[in-house]
C-alpha cells in the first residue's frame, strides 16, 4: 500500500510539473498613447508642424494603439503587431498591408542557440528611435528617424557571434515597400553589434523612390548609475544627394519614477554642386514620470533652420524656427 501511495504521489508531482512546464505560449502586449500639443511661436490653427514623423497635430490628439500577439514555440514562433491611430497610420502608410493596420507580421525560426531566421515584415534595424512611443524617451521623433525606413518586408538572419558581438544580415523589398515589390529590385541590410553599440548598413538602387545607401551608428553609454548618453549618427546618399545628421540623448534619472532627457540633433541635406542647403538644429527637452505602467511626458521642443523658412510665426509671417509644448500619456501592457 505504501508503495502504491508513493508511486501515486510521484505521478501526481510529475503531472503538476509537466503542467507548469506546458504554460500557454501565446502572449499579448501593446500600448496606447494620446497627447496635447500647443505651439509657442505659431498659431495652433494654421496646420504648421515640425515636419518630422508623428505628433504633428495641435490640441488633443490620439497617438496610436497597438496590440502585439506573440506565439513562441520551442524552436519557432510568430508575431503579429496591429496598430491604429494617426501615429500608426504614419508608420504603415495607407498603401501598406491590410489598409495600414499591420505594423509587424513575421515568423521566426531559432535554428540554433546563436542563429535566428526571421521572415515577414519587421521594424527597421536603423536608427536610435522606434515607432512605438513607449520605447522612446522623447515623445516627438527626430529628423534622422523620420528620414530612414520604418519597416522592412523580407528575411533576415541574426547571429550571436559571442557574448559581445552580434551580426545581422537581411534581404528585403526596397525602402518602404512593405507590401509587394513590383520593380523586381531588392535591398540589402547589415548590422554589426558590439556591447550595445551598432553599426548599421542599408542599400537599394535608389531608383523607383528608393533610399539608396545609408550608414548609421546607434549606441549609448551608462556614464553613471543615473546618467545615460545615447548617440545616433547617419549619412545617406542617393545618386549624389541625400541627408546627414547626428543626435545626442543625455538622460538623467532623478528618482525611481522620474527622469529628464534632452535630444540635441543637427540634421541637413547635401547634393552635388549645391552649397548652403538647409540644415536644422532641434532641441527637445522631455520629462518622464512613471506610475505603474503609465508614463507621463511633458516636452518642450525648439527647431531652428538655416537657409530655409518652413514655419510661420504668430503674425502669419514665414520664419525659420518653431517651438511647441507637448504633454503625452503612454500606457503599456
Amino acid at each position: 500500500m505504501k508503495k502504491f501511495i508513493t508511486l501515486s504521489m510521484l505521478f501526481a508531482a510529475c503531472s503538476l510539473f509537466a503542467q507548469e512546464e506546458e504554460k500557454p505560449k501565446l502572449s499579448i502586449s501593446g500600448s496606447v498613447d494620446a497627447y496635447y500639443q500647443t505651439y509657442l511661436t505659431a498659431p495652433d490653427n494654421v496646420g504648421t508642424s515640425f515636419g518630422t514623423a508623428f505628433a504633428g497635430q495641435s490640441g488633443f490628439a490620439l497617438g496610436m494603439g497597438n496590440i502585439i500577439a506573440s506565439y513562441e514555440g520551442e524552436k519557432a514562433g510568430a508575431v503579429l503587431d496591429l496598430v491604429t491611430g494617426a501615429r500608426g497610420a504614419g508608420a504603415t502608410f495607407n498603401s501598406d498591408i491590410v489598409d495600414g493596420i499591420v505594423n509587424q507580421a513575421y515568423v521566426y525560426w531559432n535554428v540554433s542557440e546563436s542563429t535566428t531566421l526571421t521572415f515577414g515584415r519587421f521594424n527597421t534595424f536603423l536608427g536610435y528611435e522606434v515607432i512605438a512611443p513607449a520605447a522612446n524617451f522623447n515623445y516627438s521623433t527626430s529628423y534622422l528617424f523620420s528620414s530612414g525606413p520604418f519597416s522592412h518586408m523580407g528575411i533576415k538572419a541574426d547571429f550571436a557571434l559571442s557574448d559581445d558581438f552580434s551580426l545581422m544580415l537581411a534581404i528585403t523589398n526596397p525602402w518602404d515597400t512593405n507590401d509587394t515589390s513590383t520593380t523586381g529590385e531588392y535591398a540589402l541590410g547589415a548590422q554589426l553589434g558590439y556591447k550595445g553599440q551598432f553599426l548599421n548598413l542599408y542599400y537599394d538602387s535608389g531608383s523607383n523612390d528608393g533610399l539608396g545607401f545609408e550608414v548609421d551608428y546607434t549606441g549609448g553609454f551608462d556614464l553613471s548609475d543615473t546618467f545615460f548618453m545615447g548617440i545616433n549618427a547617419a549619412y545617406n546618399d542617393n545618386d549624389g544627394a541625400g541627408f546627414y545628421g547626428a543626435a545626442l540623448y543625455p538622460q538623467v534619472a532623478t528618482s525611481d519614477s522620474f527622469s529628464v532627457g534632452l535630444r540635441g540633433e543637427y540634421f541637413g541635406y547635401h547634393a552635388e554642386d549645391l552649397d548652403d542647403l538647409p540644415t536644422v538644429f532641434a532641441a527637445t527637452l522631455t520629462g518622464s514620470y512613471t506610475v505603474d505602467n503609465l508614463i507621463i511626458k511633458p516636452e518642450i521642443r525648439l527647431d531652428s533652420w538655416s537657409n530655409d523658412e518652413p514655419f510661420v510665426d504668430n503674425d502669419g509671417m514665414a520664419t525659420d524656427n518653431l517651438a511647441a509644448f507637448t504633454l503625452a500619456a503612454i500606457y503599456s501592457f
